[in-house]
């Protein structure tokens, strides 16, 4: 008697449908962009400048009253504006500038050239900045590259001492992963080079909130640095801790032709005589 022999299962063809389906879903995942980090946040090296920071941690409460129209205007700049129109600036009554030179040891602006002859050569007295970053290399060695690049001082009654320019961090923790103690000691070390290296006292430059939580609100260097403090309002409000007044105040980051404007506290005699030293 003949036996029934089932046919054997044949694999079942995926419906068309489905796969177009499929690729759409596929093709879908692949181009959506990637969940944010909180890297992403993060500036590249080497792109801070003065006053970054102050806007996002103190607030912009208005501008300085009429009564400080006197006082000689000025102006800080790094490579975010690139080649400047110095004539403009002097043309509008500023009378002073500093320019970014150095981040760390491993940054100088590439603009500092133009930015720094240029204002030079328009009639303003003019000084360079380094942007310090405590947790990358040490004060001292800092201040060697901040001199060798820009950074240096001569007494030609249109060079500012250079500024030291230690705020909050654009890259990570907000004291650099130092103490207060830790961030005195580095400010300290910094500083003493820069005088051995140019026989100046440097301006520091900061807020009164940082200066509060990462120094503990030291007032060791008041009796020889002059204060150059920011903070964007009508006044400039409570000083760091040793100093009874400031010498300059950046006001605003969104001036007229460079964002960043301030006020020398004198008259410019006595930014002549700073220059001098």
């Amino acid at each position: 008697m003949p036996v029934h022999r089932p046919e054997p299962l044949r694999p079942r063809r995926p419906h068309l449908a489905g796969l177009l389906l499929t690729a759409v879903l596929a093709l879908t995942l692949a181009t959506q962009p990637s969940p944010a980090s909180a890297d992403d946040d993060i500036p590249a090296r080497g792109s801070a400048h003065m006053g970054m920071g102050v806007a996002a941690h103190d607030g912009a409460h208005g501008l300085p009253s009429g009564a400080l129209a006197t006082q000689p205007e000025g102006v800080d700049v790094s490579s975010h504006q690139g080649n400047v129109a110095w004539s403009t600036l002097w043309n509008n009554g500023v009378k002073w500038a500093y320019v970014k030179a150095t981040e760390g040891t491993y940054y100088t602006n590439t603009y500092f050239t133009q930015q720094y002859n240029g204002s030079y050569n328009v009639g303003m007295i003019r000084g360079a900045y380094h942007f310090a970053t405590p947790d990358t290399t040490n004060g001292a060695t800092q201040a060697n590259y901040f001199v060798d690049h820009g950074g240096g001082w001569s007494r030609d009654g249109k060079t500012l001492p250079g500024a030291l320019d230690i705020e909050w961090n654009p890259y990570g923790d907000d004291c650099y992963g130092k103490t207060p103690s830790g961030m005195v000691t580095w400010i300290r070390d910094f500083l003493n080079q820069y005088k051995s290296r140019t026989g100046r006292d440097a301006v520091i430059y900061t807020t009164t909130s940082w200066w509060t939580l990462c120094t503990g609100n030291y007032s060791g260097f008041a009796s020889a640095h002059p204060l150059w403090v920011a903070r964007y309002a009508s006044t400039v409000g409570e000083l760091p801790a040793g100093w009874s007044y400031y010498t300059m105040w950046q006001y605003t980051s969104s001036g007229p032709t460079v964002g960043d404007h301030n006020k020398f506290n004198g008259a410019l005699d006595r930014l002549q005589a700073l220059a001098n030293g």
